[in-house]
């Protein structure tokens, strides 16, 4: 019996050792392949263009506080630290914070610049006294795509951590870190003995690499196989790794904090959270904040709990005094601050979701969504967020005042606003609501509503397009037309109810005469129409039907951006963009979107049809913009509106900026607003709001003026120099010429080049000061 008694005594003992080898050997490679593999999955991140500073530069100087406000900059008399700023007059002096540009990471420097007239007369490095080409602010972060389990954390470098919240942590937390092995055993009988003595926890025996190993590979579970696991785990992470290793994981890995469902992981994302600023710019008081957290971070929440947060925080001030950390008189003076934590929490909801929308859909063209979800993405984007600030301020102020004018019900109104720049296509701002944070139908990409007369231009560039046959002169017929179609004839209307008879063809598009646009499409033909169309970057489907030709037809307000950036860019197309660059988790570049431009339609032409857009907006169905804009702001544009005045649109571009809006009702019942009542106002407001250069015109080389009588189509003799000068492609069709009396003379007349003698030269230094602004 006892021979059987130590048989099976000795079975027992052999498998307890093997099962514990095989817990151990299976804890040891739990350790290892997760700590030697990728650590985290790291939310891809989305930041606003960067501001570019340079001598020169077109800027007042309250949109240069406005884009340090969103940064976050902090006005101060002392510049001593990164994210500050001072201001003395027309000179500001800032202290940049660093950053990882796709094209390699500049450093904290402090900058001078001052200001003329509205534009930056110089830029120097304050240290050196040298003055600086360029210079690039940081970019806004804008949003961020998390990993499934919604952990947002920014990775940082032991190196990069500022050593007093090194020294803080583990004063407070672990002060023998760099002395034990992994666990502390009389540490934890202490703990023990006390929470027994006390019936609850009242202590933690915990070093940091335990409390690595729980955060990082355990769950929460309290059982006594879970804390064997936690210490063993501990032993076999200190054996395996370098103590630094180990400090800068739980530096990444501690959890600070809750956002709705995005948990707050690690030092440096609190420090955003909580203060809006980087690491390396937090005070001791905010330190001692951020490592009092650690302790418990819901329990000493400062924004649901801020008597316990600044308990906790003083008793850590008073610890980091009686060691030295801080003297006795700082550690006095910081006690008595308020905590500081942002009053606006940093939501991991983005501000401007609609451009974001706008970002994801370009981004799916290239990337799983699995990669953005983890892979740690920085995404550099065209988004210009005092530009977005101030369209989104448009469109909720105008709305808002068209309602109260009209005495319309408050908030029936909704609208869209789009708006790039004229030569590059890229995206600036982006609003697909009146209450642009809803992250709801996004109105700018999604909504499909007919456009009305902000159609016409294409019809007219086609007409314009075929110099031998048509000018801006050509006489059309504004009178009573009937179309013929399956189910009977359609008969256009004029908005005025009026037939206007024969009437020159700028000014059947200045003032939108329907009949004479259909007519004229009609001799174009639908398809040749629809050609035009797809050419200036409209990518959908479109039906040839007759009724087309009024904007019987249905686009976001999106595709419109597209179809009058290739018109303002003088018919080269380039498409919409909204993304710059991508890198990956190491600042290495993945993709750069670069500019591309193809030539949509004949320069010559578009010009013609510029001139009579910016007639639109002197003399035409846009008149009103000479009251709404600043004096000298020269523009071109087009109104539109739909049957029963359901949509209001307007569509137009200065020299630099190209802009859309749209107002209507999304039960698609009517406004009472035409193009030039509703969207024009939106439309004026922004532009009036930016610094966006006057539409300047240049001619082609084969473009020449001549004097014209506009009312009747006609060109006037040489000698009468009266009537508007008008561009004609040369070699093209010429209307008839008349004397001054308005007689028809027996001689020709000479075209009046306004294009200087230096004409070469002018051109060949314009495409230069282009070539320069699109790869800046």
């Amino acid at each position: 019996m006892k021979r059987l008694f130590l048989s099976m005594l000795l079975v027992v003992l052999a498998l307890t050792a093997y099962a514990m080898w095989n817990t151990v050997a299976q804890l040891n490679q739990q350790v290892t392949t997760r700590f030697e593999g990728r650590r985290w999955a790291l939310p891809a991140r989305m930041y606003a263009r960067p501001l570019e500073l340079y001598a020169g530069k077109k800027l007042r100087p309250q949109q240069l506080k406005q884009e340090l406000e969103l940064l976050q900059y902090s006005p101060t008399q002392d510049l001593g630290k990164p994210g500050e700023y001072q201001v003395s007059g027309n000179r500001f002096t800032i202290h940049s914070r660093g950053f990882p540009f796709p094209d390699g990471r500049q450093s904290a420097t402090v900058i001078g610049l001052s200001f003329t007239d509205d534009r930056i007369s110089s830029l120097i490095d304050q240290q050196s006294g040298q003055p600086l080409t360029l210079f690039r602010l940081e970019p806004l972060h804008i949003a961020a795509i998390y990993p499934g389990d919604n952990e947002d954390r920014l990775l940082i470098r032991l190196e990069q951590t500022p050593d007093l919240l090194i020294r803080t942590l583990l004063l407070v937390e672990d002060k023998t870190f760099y002395k034990h092995f992994g666990i502390r055993p009389l540490a934890i009988l202490r703990a023990l003995l006390a929470n027994l003595k006390a019936g609850k926890t009242v202590q933690g025996g915990s070093t940091l690499t335990q409390q690595l190993v729980k955060n990082f590979f355990l769950t929460s579970e309290q059982s006594l196989k879970r804390k064997l696991n936690e210490a063993m785990m501990a032993l076999l992470l200190e054996y395996h790794y370098e103590k630094n290793e180990i400090l800068e994981a739980y530096l990444n890995e501690i959890y600070l904090g809750q956002d709705g469902k995005r948990a707050i992981h690690g030092f440096a994302m609190a420090s955003r959270f909580y203060f809006q600023r980087n690491i390396d710019e937090l005070s001791p008081d905010q330190i001692a904040l951020l490592v009092g957290l650690a302790k418990g971070a819901s329990f000493y929440n400062p924004r649901k709990h801020p008597q316990r947060a600044r308990t906790r925080r003083n008793q850590i001030l008073n610890t980091m005094a009686k060691t030295e950390l801080l003297s006795t008189e700082d550690a006095a003076r910081l006690r008595e601050k308020p905590l500081g934590v942002s009053k606006r929490i940093p939501s991991g909801i983005t501000r401007y979701p609609a451009f974001v929308e706008l970002v994801r859909r370009q981004l799916r063209r290239d990337y799983q969504n699995e990669d953005l979800q983890s892979e740690g993405l920085s995404i550099f984007t065209t988004l210009n967020p005092v530009l977005q600030q101030q369209a989104e301020q448009s469109l909720q102020q105008v709305l808002t005042d068209i309602e109260r004018e009209r005495k319309m019900t408050a908030q029936s109104l909704q609208g869209a606003l789009v708006l790039c720049s004229a030569d590059q296509g890229e995206v600036l701002a982006l609003v697909g609501d009146r209450f642009p944070r809803r992250a709801g139908f996004n109105r700018a990409l999604n909504m499909r509503r007919p456009l009305g007369s902000v159609i016409k231009p294409a019809i007219y560039l086609n007409a314009l397009s075929r110099p031998d046959t048509y000018n801006l002169l050509n006489i059309l017929s504004d009178d009573p037309l009937s179309v013929p179609l399956a189910g009977g004839a359609w008969q256009p209307q004029n908005y005025d109810k009026t037939f206007h008879g024969s009437v020159p063809l700028m000014q059947a598009l200045v003032h939108s005469y329907n009949v004479a646009t259909v007519r004229l499409g009609m001799e174009l033909g639908l398809e040749n129409v629809i050609t035009t169309l797809h050419d200036l970057g409209i990518p959908e489907q479109i039906p040839a039907f007759p009724s087309l030709l009024l904007g019987a037809v249905e686009f976001p307000p999106i595709d419109v951006l597209q179809m009058y950036q290739t018109i303002a860019a003088g018919g080269y197309q380039t498409p919409l963009r909204a993304i710059l660059a991508v890198t990956d988790r190491q600042n290495q570049l993945l993709q750069r979107y670069p500019l591309t431009i193809e030539q949509a339609a004949d320069p010559a032409a578009v010009f013609c049809l510029s001139t009579a857009l910016q007639e639109v907006t002197r003399t035409g169905t846009g008149h009103s913009l000479q009251q709404l804009l600043p004096a000298g702001l020269t523009i071109a544009g087009k109104t539109g509106t739909t049957d029963e005045l359901r949509d209001s649109w307007f569509a137009g571009f200065s020299n630099s900026h190209v802009a859309v809006a749209w107002v209507g009702r999304d039960d698609n019942s009517p406004t009472g607003l035409t193009g030039a009542t509703g969207a024009l106002r939106i439309w004026a407001d922004i532009m009036a709001g930016i610094s966006t250069d006057p539409l300047d015109l240049q001619p082609p080389a084969n473009i020449d003026f001549y004097f014209s009588n506009l009312q009747e189509g006609k060109l006037f003799a040489d000698q009468c120099r009266q009537g508007e000068l008008i561009p004609f492609i040369r070699g093209g069709l010429l209307p008839p010429v008349i004397t001054c009396a308005g007689s028809r003379p027996s001689e020709s007349t000479q075209p009046r080049n306004t294009t200087p003698e230096n004409s070469l030269e002018q051109t060949l230094e314009e495409g230069i000061q282009k070539f320069l602004r699109i790869f800046r």
